[in-house]
Order: C-alpha cells, then sequence, then structure tokens
C-alpha cells in the first residue's frame, strides 16, 4: 500500500556549474511529496503522524529558511570565513555535490530513508512548472553512481608507489 504525504519548505540555492541565471543565488518554496510503501497489519496500517511527527521537524531543522550549498563550491569557504569573522551563524545544508533538485531529491531520498521510512518515490517541486520524479531505482542507481565516482577520486588522489 502507498501512503502520500506532502511538505514544504524555503530555501536558497544557486547552481555553480551552470552559466545561466540559475548561477545565481537564489531561493525557492520547495514542494516534497513522498510516497511511502507501507504494509497493513491491523484495521490501519502507519498514522499519517507518523510521518508528520519526523519529517515535519527534520525538514524544518534541516532545510527550511537556510540555504543548500555544495562543500566544494567556492562560496562555501566565503561563507563559512563569514561566519568566523563575524560570529553570525548562518543555516547551510551542505552538499557533496551541486545543489539540483535531482541531487537534493537524492539526498532527501537518503535522509527519509535513514529514518525507518520505506520510500518508493518523491517529487521535488522547485517551481509551479518544475517538478523532478525521483523513484527508488534512481536511487540506487545514483548510489552506485556516486560510489564509484569516489572511488575513482580516491584512486586518483592515491599517492604514487615508488618501485
Amino acid at each position: 500500500m502507498i501512503i502520500q504525504k506532502e511538505y514544504k519548505f524555503y530555501a536558497a540555492h544557486r547552481n555553480e556549474e551552470l552559466t545561466d541565471k540559475c548561477r545565481n543565488l537564489h531561493g525557492h518554496r520547495y514542494g516534497v511529496r513522498c510516497f511511502f510503501e507501507v504494509e497493513r497489519t491491523a484495521s490501519y496500517s502507519t498514522l499519517f503522524g507518523d510521518f508528520d511527527g519526523r519529517i515535519e521537524p527534520f525538514l524544518k531543522a534541516e532545510y527550511d529558511h537556510g540555504m543548500l550549498i555544495n562543500v566544494h563550491d567556492s562560496l562555501y569557504e566565503s561563507l563559512c570565513d563569514h561566519m568566523r569573522r563575524t560570529g553570525e551563524t548562518l543555516k547551510l545544508k551542505t552538499f557533496d555535490r551541486p545543489t539540483s533538485v535531482e541531487n537534493l531529491a537524492h539526498q532527501l531520498f537518503t535522509e527519509i530513508t535513514e529514518m525507518g521510512f520505506r520510500l518508493s518515490r518523491l517529487e521535488i517541486r522547485e517551481t509551479d512548472t518544475s517538478v523532478v520524479e525521483y523513484t527508488r531505482e534512481d536511487w540506487v542507481t545514483d548510489n552506485r553512481h556516486f560510489a564509484r565516482c569516489e572511488s575513482q577520486n580516491l584512486s586518483a588522489t592515491a599517492l604514487p608507489t615508488n618501485p
């Protein structure tokens, strides 16, 4: 059985790899639609509050009114330096890759799965007309891809051995 729940948060980000308007810092009202796989074990399967009690506070604490930032983006170092110099605290949600909506879908799918929920898919609405549908199959494929990339990066940075 599938139970569907919707959530929202506001966040800033930029896509530093692009050369269009999205390279600039900007914000979105993200909509997150979760499709949970549940099994009925009694007259009901899961209370909607079971999802809301964990996911809503998580999104509010980690994402809402924060900035999604790639730790490899040059802006990240500048923001960290600003916080060190001024003592100001900025809400930064860090990513190991660019903060595209596709990468946001992967990160949220991972975090919600780590909470113990079984997702069949997520829909992330970045604007009124732009939605990414992200399935468990996409998540598995991305995990393999990211693991391969990390493995290649580690072997590329390994020190050469002397004969």
